[in-house]
């Protein structure tokens, strides 16, 4: 599913234009980055947890050469599924 499907399935359960529903989810998204870029975790009870994540330095093989390179740190994106939603995949 791609962004354009997700705003029309939004439109069509919210009974909301495709033009509200897209601002909608742009919103949530906005939202939600904002929080995890300034640290903080977004908890979406019966879906999961948005948190930063730091990853160390550390070394690594360039593929085409073999060569050790020295991987930067820096940050990324965690998501915990929370147990519902869990349940509900198996």
């Amino acid at each position: 599913m791609n962004k354009a499907e997700l705003v029309e399935l939004v439109s069509d359960r919210a009974e909301l234009s495709k033009k509200d529903a897209e601002a909608a989810v742009d919103a949530v998204l906005d939202v939600i980055v904002g929080a995890v870029v300034k640290g903080e975790e977004v908890k979406l009870s019966g879906f999961g947890i948005f948190s930063k994540k730091a990853r160390a330095a550390r070394e690594g093989t360039n593929p085409s050469n073999q060569a050790k390179i020295q991987i930067p740190a820096s940050n990324t994106v965690a998501f915990k599924v929370s147990k519902a939603f869990k349940e509900k995949l198996n």
